[in-house]
């Protein structure tokens, strides 16, 4: 009977050990997946400021060049 206890003890602490193991990658898979959320978010947020430059940019390109051409053309 000391022979099988210890095969049973043995089992058990594979048992708790894969437990654990199983616990400890959820918890990194759920940081994981958490921050890659995050990234996506800061990434959406990169492309809207992205663009509102570029139509402030745009904007301004536009009126800078209007007012070379008024220059240009306005008699001396």
């Amino acid at each position: 009977m000391d022979s099988s206890d210890e095969v049973v003890a043995l089992l058990r602490e594979i048992r708790d050990t894969q437990r654990e193991h199983l616990d400890e990658y959820r918890r990194f898979a759920a940081e994981s997946i958490g921050g890659q959320r995050s990234a996506l978010a800061k990434q959406a947020q990169a492309v809207r400021l992205y663009r509102v430059a570029l139509v402030v940019g745009g904007v301004v390109l536009l009126i800078a060049l209007a007012f070379l051409a008024f220059l240009a053309f306005v008699p001396r």
